[in-house]
């Protein structure tokens, strides 16, 4: 029939696919993102590649990656609306010093290597004015952070070597406590930092490269917010208040961050967000432990297959709690409370952690954060502080420091 009855039209509208509501926020995210660089603290993405792929890494096609993989590509990075980006070069605390330069020389030779193969997407940059000229440009502008002082093996030339590279930052410490600075995961030897760590802070400040707090005891927090001339980072942190590990800031220091006129980047590990996830985790290791502690501990002691089967037991009678979107912008918000809207950026740690918030699941899903916090009344002002505008300050006071 050429025409359908009236009585039928329902049941064609029925039929037909439902519209999604469209985004209240999208076209406010579109215009903060098209005027301020989106700017991550933290994202781990040469590690990644190094550890799965391997050699592959340096020819392989990182337009679209495998999404069960890893958490970054090329086009989930434009889906984002990433404007900028600081790439971990990582490597284990647990390796000899001299070794961990020579596999940091590694992964920066892997940061190059995106602006080198990409140069439509990606460009290096050392400064603010560069990363401005890049996102302007629309490439992403692509930066180096060193995650370790054990990666300088105590040497202010290999830090300096490091800046000739095009590093941007170096974190003091990762997971293991060094000979100059105490790390917040490892138990301490210094209460901070000692005589030559208050050098490398002097240094980082003469170079211009940014002192990065995150790993950090509280007490090297403290050491080097006395000693720094410029403002400071923590470029993959949350709020202890909301979750109580010192991985996080603590009010204290979070006021102390304020009056130095530094930022911290709002880390995305479940684990560092949801307090339940933290102790759930913390239970799970103890459990792992009594089950099977070789060589004389653990109730399964010599037998990995009832040990495997008792856990299973107790995961399955103790979920994973799971982290949310909403818990990531209450960190966000709790360090606005307490430092202002000045301090506060975003530093996801993507590819370098396993579990992430539901709705976190990768770089193409920031615009959901983002749409989050306008929901609950932020201004595109301050939205456009939290993606880029604070850290681009942070970093131009740090080159007015330089010299």
């Amino acid at each position: 029939m050429k025409y359908l009855r009236l009585a039928a039209l329902p049941l064609l509208f029925a039929a037909l696919p439902a519209q999604a509501a469209p985004d209240p926020y999208a076209a406010r995210i579109a215009r903060v993102l098209k005027a301020t660089p989106l700017i991550d603290g933290h994202n781990d993405w040469p590690e990644a590649l190094a550890e799965k792929a391997k050699d592959a890494r340096w020819t392989m096609d990182l337009t679209q990656l495998d999404p069960k993989q890893y958490h970054t590509d090329i086009k989930r990075l434009k889906a984002g609306g990433v404007g900028g980006q600081f790439w971990s070069v990582w490597v284990s605390a647990d390796l000899p010093q001299d070794r961990q330069v020579k596999d940091t020389l590694d992964q920066i030779g892997m940061v190059h290597s995106l602006a080198e193969r990409y140069p439509r997407d990606f460009a290096l940059v050392t400064t603010a004015a560069q990363m401005r000229a890049a996102h302007k440009a629309g490439r992403i502008g692509s930066l180096i952070g060193v995650e370790g002082g054990g990666q300088i093996d105590g040497s202010l030339a290999v830090l300096r070597a490091y800046r000739g590279l095009g590093a941007a930052y170096l974190t003091l410490t990762h997971s293991r406590t060094i000979d100059w600075a105490d790390s917040a995961t490892d138990n301490p030897k210094h209460d901070g930092l000692t005589a030559f760590g208050e050098d490398v802070v002097r240094e980082l400040n003469r170079l211009g490269m940014l002192v990065d707090l995150s790993h950090v005891s509280e007490a090297t927090m403290l050491d080097a917010l006395r000693v720094t001339k410029a403002p400071v980072i923590f470029s993959h942190s949350n709020a202890r208040s909301l979750c109580d590990t010192p991985r996080n800031v603590s009010d204290a220091v979070l006021t102390q961050v304020a009056a130095n006129g530094g930022v911290v980047m709002v880390n995305f590990a479940a684990q560092y967000v949801s307090e339940a996830r933290r102790v759930w985790g913390a239970d799970r290791s103890a459990e792992i432990a009594r089950y099977n502690a070789p060589p004389f501990g653990g109730l399964y002691i010599g037998d990995p297959k009832g040990a495997e089967k008792a856990l299973a037991a107790w995961e399955a009678a103790h979920p994973e709690p799971v982290a949310t979107i909403g818990q990531v912008a209450d960190h966000i918000e709790h360090i606005v409370k307490i430092a202002g809207h000045d301090h506060v950026g975003i530093g996801s740690d993507f590819d370098g952690v396993g579990d992430l918030p539901e709705g976190l699941g990768g770089v193409e899903t920031y615009p959901a954060l983002l749409a989050e916090l306008m929901r609950r009344g932020w201004s595109d002002a301050d939205v456009a502080k939290l993606i880029g505008g604070n850290v681009l300050r942070v970093m131009e006071a740090a080159e007015k420091v330089a010299g």
